[in-house]
C-alpha cells in the first residue's frame, strides 16, 4: 500500500480524494495555484506545495511543476482526479518515467481509447454496438461526402481526439457538408493541435448512457451498471442518476459482459467510464471512453455501496478484484445534481465570495464540496461548486429527497444553479422519465414562455 500520494487537482475531487486517503491511512500532498491557497484541499492535506499563478496552463497543467512537487515530498504516486491532467497520456507516460505511480490506465491505454476512432474500432471488434460510421479518419470533405451518402443524412462529425462538444457538427443535407466539415476541422485543430475528424450516424433524440467499470492489474475487470446523463446544456451534465429508467437488467448484463472482455483483452486498468448513446428502439451504441475518474460516480457509489476513489488506490497499489470488489450488488435510485457558481437563466459564470453557505443533510443526502462561508469562487477554473447527490429505495424517493435538499441548500453571495435543478425536479416529464439530450432545449424553452406569460399578466 502507497504511503504518501500526491494529488494532481483542485476543489471538490481534491477534497474527496484526501478523504479516501485519509480512511486508508495514506499521507497526502495537495498542490495548489496562487488563486487556490485558501482552499480547503490544502487545508486538510497533510502538505501543500504551490505551483504557480491561477491559470491552469501555468500550474495545474504545468506537469514539470507537478512532477517536482512530488518527487520534492517523496511521494509514491499521483492521484489526477478529473479534468485537467487526468486524460493525458503524456502525464501517465512522464510518471512512469519518473517511477511514480499513475494512479489511472497505463498511458498507452490512455492514449488508445483518447484517439476516439481507434477506441471505436477496439469496441467494434468486442462486438461492443457501435453507430455506423467511417472507418478511420476522414482525409477530406470529399471522402466525407461519400461516407455520409453511405451512411445517410443527418451524420455528424466529431473530433478524433476531442471532448466537451468541441471539433463536432451535425449535417443534414449534401449543401452544408463542405461548410461544417472545414468548420469542425478548423475547431478541433485549434482545442487539441488535431484536426482529424470521423463521421458517425446522427440519432436524433438520444439518451445519453454510460456504464462505470473497473480494472486491476491482473486482467479481471469488472462492469458496475450505468448511469442515465441525458440532462445536459451544450453537453455539459447537470443531472445524473442510476439506474437509468429505460435499462433492462438484460440489456445491462449483456452490455456489462462485452465491454469486461473488450478492456480486459487491452490491459484496462483502474476506474473508466464507457459512454453510449441510447436511440429510440432502446438500442445502445458506443461513442467514447473516459479513462478516469467521472463527476458523477458518487451515483454508483451510492447504489453500488463501492467506494471507487479508495477502489483505485487500492488496484493502483496492485490489490485483485476480488479483494477489492468482492462482490457487485445494485440497491434502490441515486440522483446528482451538479450545482455550478452560474446565473440559473443566463447561464453566465458567476465567482465571488460566498456569503452564506448552508448544506442540507439527513438521510439519503450527501453533499461534495470544497466551498465554505467566505470562500471565493475565482473565475479561472470550472463553475462546479458542490454534487447534491440524493438516495432512496425507488426513483420516487430519491427524487422527494433531493426536491427537499435543494430547497434546504443554501448559497448567497454569488448566483447558482439551484433554481434551474428545483425546477427540473418539478418537470412532469423528467418525474415521469421522459428525458433525452434534448430535454433541456425543451425545458428551457416551456420556461421562456411561461415568464412571457407573467410579464404579460403583469403589464
Amino acid at each position: 500500500m502507497f504511503k504518501k500520494i500526491l494529488i494532481a487537482n483542485r476543489g471538490e475531487i481534491a477534497l474527496r480524494v484526501i478523504c479516501a486517503c485519509k480512511e486508508l491511512d495514506i499521507e497526502t500532498v495537495a498542490v495548489y495555484s496562487d488563486a487556490d491557497r485558501n482552499s480547503l484541499h490544502v487545508r486538510f492535506a497533510d502538505e501543500a506545495i504551490c505551483i504557480g499563478p491561477p491559470r491552469s496552463a501555468d500550474s495545474y497543467l504545468n506537469i514539470p511543476a507537478v512532477i517536482s512537487a512530488a518527487e520534492i515530498t517523496n511521494v509514491e504516486a499521483i492521484h489526477p482526479g478529473y479534468g485537467l491532467l487526468s486524460e493525458n497520456a503524456n502525464f501517465a507516460e512522464v510518471c512512469e518515467a519518473s517511477h511514480l505511480k499513475f494512479i489511472g490506465p497505463p498511458s498507452e491505454v490512455i492514449r488508445l481509447m483518447g484517439e476516439k476512432e481507434k477506441a471505436r474500432q477496439a469496441m467494434k471488434q468486442a462486438n461492443v454496438p457501435i453507430l455506423p460510421g467511417s472507418d478511420g479518419v476522414l482525409a477530406n470533405a470529399d471522402e466525407a461526402r461519400e461516407w455520409a451518402q453511405q451512411i445517410g443524412f443527418p451524420v455528424i462529425v466529431k473530433a478524433s481526439a476531442g471532448g466537451g462538444g468541441r471539433g463536432m457538427r451535425v449535417i443534414r443535407s449534401q449543401a452544408d457538408l463542405e461548410v461544417l466539415f472545414n468548420s469542425a476541422q478548423a475547431e478541433a485543430a485549434a482545442a487539441f493541435g488535431n484536426d482529424n475528424l470521423y463521421m458517425e450516424k446522427f440519432i436524433e433524440q438520444p439518451r445519453h448512457i454510460e456504464f462505470q467499470v473497473l480494472g486491476d492489474s491482473h486482467g479481471s475487470v469488472i462492469s458496475l451498471g450505468e448511469r442515465e446523463c441525458s440532462i445536459q446544456r451544450r453537453h455539459q451534465k447537470l443531472l445524473e442518476e442510476s439506474p437509468s429508467t429505460r435499462v433492462t437488467e438484460e440489456l445491462r448484463q449483456t452490455i456489462g459482459s462485452k465491454l469486461e472482455e473488450c478492456l480486459s483483452s487491452i490491459g484496462y486498468v483502474n476506474a473508466g467510464t464507457v459512454e453510449f448513446l441510447m436511440d429510440e428502439d432502446g438500442s445502445l451504441h458506443f461513442i467514447e471512453m473516459n479513462t478516469r475518474i467521472q463527476v458523477e460516480h458518487p451515483v454508483t457509489e451510492m447504489v453500488t455501496g463501492i467506494d471507487l476513489v479508495k477502489s483505485q488506490i487500492l488496484l493502483a497499489s496492485g490489490g485483485t478484484m476480488a479483494e477489492v470488489v468482492p462482490k457487485v450488488e445494485r440497491r434502490g435510485h441515486a440522483i446528482e445534481c451538479r450545482i455550478n457558481a452560474e446565473h440559473p437563466e443566463k447561464f453566465t459564470p458567476s465567482a465571488g465570495k460566498i456569503k452564506t453557505f448552508h448544506v442540507p443533510g439527513g438521510l439519503g443526502v450527501r453533499v461534495d464540496t470544497a466551498a465554505y462561508a467566505e470562500a471565493v469562487i475565482p473565475p479561472y477554473y470550472d463553475s462546479l461548486i458542490a454534487k447534491l447527490i440524493s438516495y432512496g429505495k425507488d426513483r420516487e424517493e430519491a427524487i422527494m429527497r433531493m426536491r427537499r435538499s435543494l430547497e434546504m441548500f443554501i448559497i448567497e453571495g454569488i448566483y447558482t444553479t439551484i433554481p434551474l435543478h428545483r425546477r427540473i425536479l418539478e418537470d412532469e416529464d423528467f418525474k415521469a422519465g421522459k428525458t433525452d439530450t434534448k430535454y433541456m432545449e425543451r425545458l428551457l424553452s416551456k420556461l421562456q414562455e411561461e415568464r412571457a406569460r407573467e410579464m404579460a399578466l403583469q403589464s
